[in-house]
């Protein structure tokens, strides 16, 4: 298909980005790291991290990991949350020579047991928060390096032990562990500052991180992103976000990282993308605590906040949210789900800024479409192709289908993974022969370029022959002000073959089932009306925020 979208791209944002101008991310990183010495890189607990020392930290930490006779390639685990460790451990891994394999420290052992195996991983940094977990499995795992980090250590001081304190005695957050060989964070540093970091030649096509997906719809596979994908992301990224930002301003950015490092979209991002234009990242180790982290914003004239529907919703349905300056804010990001209209238009009227929903996977990046960074009005739609970034729509057959008519979204740039970690079947089934990813969203695109996911293929609801798309209704019931949240799945019906039933949080403890079923009436014809509600006080979700969907459904089958 032509380019159409191109002609709706913002004045200024190139049709093509250039992902070669960099031999690696450790040539991005280092060139970052002289060019911003003298900046603040991170700020965690309002103790800040300049470039300078984000350099020094991680080429003392890269020289331990090479002392420790890891070849070129290994695999070395992250299991942290938004702590300063973890952009000096990502920045050593690959500065080392190796492949950063970014690790939920939520997960339990059997998922850490997978990813660890999987992905073949020798070594492990982790908080010790988490080690736990990683004493259970330890024995079943090729891992034979560990070194473990703690909340105040990189903090300094009376603070950093108040902080370890706090957190291992009040709190009780970390659970007895025993790993004996275990080498702490701040003695493998001290022991690289006396060993010498050897420069690796990596080439651009050589696997950077390892990001695992697919953990909601089957066996977790690993996304095998290159150097050349990542950067070409930051690349694209920083092309689209020129609409919304001033080229000529030398005042530094400031981004809220509250979505976890593990996770592609602050990777990408807060970190890379952050990195590659000298901005000071605001790490929030617990995004969870909307308190607590309307009480960090308060400290900053913050100007990029990516987030997640869920988040977004919950920031403006707190009191105190309103009283923020954003008088900075520029970009607000939304990606990982469906940003909701009703959720935008509160954003809209408290800080002044639409939200920009964008579209991608771990296997993209993570980002391959977006809308206009200058744009003001919710368009209902995941925005458009990025520079160097093309979108088809294919029928079951993998043809593309006309323009105007839903089929499956594929992808292909220079983003796209190179594959799943030693998953040739499973790259095969996602892959097509001309070089497109086949995402599993069901989409559609318009004259203008624009593309609108209807759903995923496999949350599709078929109620008497008639598709029903689960974002349709979720996206029209939070939109009722008794509503704080909402989850749409299929249940099995005797009459339909699936009903739709839908999972409230109330906003408005008076509503009931009655009057939320009347204005559903009003809402959808027959066959997409819910046919069952049911009141929740929350609803499960990932780390990331994204509601599980599957989770209620499996209920709804153990339940049966």
């Amino acid at each position: 298909m032509e380019k159409i979208w191109l002609k709706s791209y913002p004045p200024g944002v190139p049709a093509d980005i250039d992902p070669d101008q960099y031999r690696s991310l450790v040539h991005l990183l280092e060139e970052a790291f002289q060019k911003y010495a003298d900046r603040n890189a991170y700020v965690c607990m309002d103790k800040f991290l300049t470039y300078a020392e984000l350099d020094t930290y991680s080429r003392q930490l890269g020289a331990w990991l090479q002392s420790r006779g890891l070849k070129k390639g290994a695999r070395v685990a992250l299991m942290m949350p938004n702590v300063l460790q973890y952009p000096v451990a990502i920045a050593a891994v690959l500065r080392a020579g190796y492949t950063v394999v970014n690790v939920n420290p939520l997960y339990t052992p059997r998922e850490l047991e997978h990813q660890l195996n999987d992905s073949g991983s020798e070594a492990i940094i982790v908080l010790e928060n988490f080690a736990h977990t990683l004493e259970q499995v330890l024995s079943k795992t090729a891992i034979k390096h560990i070194v473990v980090a703690s909340m105040g250590e990189m903090l300094g001081g009376l603070k950093g032990m108040l902080v370890n304190f706090v957190v291992r005695n009040v709190k009780k957050m970390v659970p007895a562990y025993s790993l004996p060989n275990a080498m702490r964070f701040k003695q493998a540093l001290a022991l690289g500052s006396r060993m010498k970091l050897t420069p690796v030649e990596l080439s651009i096509n050589d696997p950077a991180f390892l990001q695992y997906t697919g953990g909601t719809t089957g066996v977790s596979k690993g996304a095998t992103l290159s150097h050349r994908n990542v950067i070409a992301n930051v690349l694209q990224s920083e092309a689209w976000s020129g609409a919304a930002l001033d080229p000529n301003s030398r005042e530094q950015l400031i981004i809220v990282c509250a979505l976890p490092l593990y996770h592609i979209f602050a990777l990408t991002a807060c970190a890379m993308w952050g990195t590659r234009v000298g901005a000071l990242n605001i790490l929030i180790p617990n995004p969870r605590d909307i308190p607590g982290l309307i009480k960090e914003l308060g400290k900053y004239k913050f100007n990029l906040l990516p987030a997640v529907n869920t988040l977004y919703n919950a920031l403006v349905n707190h009191p105190d949210f309103a009283k923020l300056d954003f008088s900075g804010l520029k970009i607000a990001n939304g990606g990982g789900m469906a940003v909701q209209q009703a959720v935008n238009d509160k954003w809209l009227q408290a800080t002044g800024v639409s939200i920009i929903e964008g579209y991608g996977l771990s296997e993209t990046s993570p980002v391959a479409t977006c809308n206009r960074a200058d744009s003001t009005a919710f368009s209902g739609t995941i925005g458009l192709p990025i520079p160097s970034t093309e979108i088809a729509i294919l029928d079951d057959d993998g043809k593309e289908v006309p323009l105007g008519q839903t089929g499956e979204i594929a992808i292909r740039g220079p983003q796209v993974m190179t594959g799943y970690w030693n998953r040739p079947d499973e790259t095969a089934k996602v892959m097509t022969p001309d070089g497109y990813f086949k995402s599993g969203d069901v989409g559609i695109m318009d004259e203008r370029g624009y593309v609108k996911i209807v759903d995923r293929k496999k949350d599709m609801i078929l109620v008497s022959g008639f598709n029903v798309y689960p974002n349709e209704v979720e996206a029209v019931i939070a939109a009722h002000p008794g509503v704080l949240e909402c989850a749409c799945v299929g249940v099995p019906d005797e009459h339909s073959g699936e009903a739709v039933k839908v999972f409230v949080v109330r906003n408005d403890p008076n509503l009931t089932q009655a009057v939320l079923a009347a204005y559903c009436k009003e809402q959808f014809t027959g066959y997409k009306r819910p046919k069952y509600i049911e009141f929740r006080d929350e609803l499960p979700k990932t780390n990331v925020g994204k509601i599980l969907r599957r989770a209620l459904r499996d209920e709804k089958k153990i339940a049966a």
